[in-house]
């Protein structure tokens, strides 16, 4: 059973390793990347965001680059694509690959833990990406641990990470002017999505206890 996780975090750090040796770990690398691929540039654009989502290369970075190439609208809508395709590619390989595995490893507390989740799977992944400080690709693969449908994890994925996908995207594409308009806007918007999930945990929290 071991034998099974381990394989799925090697498979991850080599992937991670590799994307940082390929595309170096700067916005500017991952944009001279996808933008040399020509036409192909939003195919590429996307396997990319896919497949390093899986290996938790830093998901602002690829969005920040995607607003260099694409600019706003088609960055933030090719961010989401890849990013929304790469969690649940993480998350299917998570249930398939080491699920039960893990579950012989943890026994009755992933058992109590996936009670819990299940409860409220889409609240809880909605949650989870709002959240602020919430490793975002560590949560794909923990989420495939649960009973989480894989459509309401999906919607609450696209749904949640489409406001930091725009914030991410619209500061790649200012070119590091944080004192434009749509720079400023863009922290803004973070800073409001960690508030918001602050203020929406809470809540939950206290309706619980009643």
């Amino acid at each position: 059973m071991a034998l099974r996780v381990g394989a799925l975090a090697l498979g991850a750090a080599l992937a991670f390793a590799l994307a940082v040796a390929l595309l170096g770990r700067s916005t500017e690398d991952v944009r001279d990347t996808v933008d040399g691929a020509g036409a192909w540039a939003p195919v590429l654009y996307v396997v990319l965001v896919t497949v390093l989502t899986c290996a938790f290369f830093p998901f602002p970075l690829m969005a920040a680059a995607g607003g260099l190439v694409f600019g706003i609208a088609e960055g933030t809508a090719l961010s989401v694509l890849g990013g929304s395709i790469g969690a649940l590619v993480a998350f299917v390989l998570a249930r398939t690959v080491a699920g039960d595995a893990i579950a012989g490893l943890a026994g009755e507390r992933l058992e109590r833990l996936q009670l819990a989740v299940e409860k409220r799977g889409f609240v809880a992944v909605l949650y989870a990406r709002i959240f602020p400080g919430v490793p975002r690709d560590l949560s794909n693969y923990a989420f495939g641990l649960t009973r989480v449908g894989i459509v309401a994890f999906g919607v609450a994925t696209v749904i949640g990470i489409t406001p930091r996908a725009f914030a991410y995207v619209a500061l790649g594409g200012s070119l590091g002017s944080f004192d434009s308009t749509q720079s400023i806007v863009a922290i803004a918007l973070l800073v409001a999505l960690g508030l918001l999930g602050i203020v929406l945990v809470r809540a939950d929290v206290a309706r619980t206890r009643r």
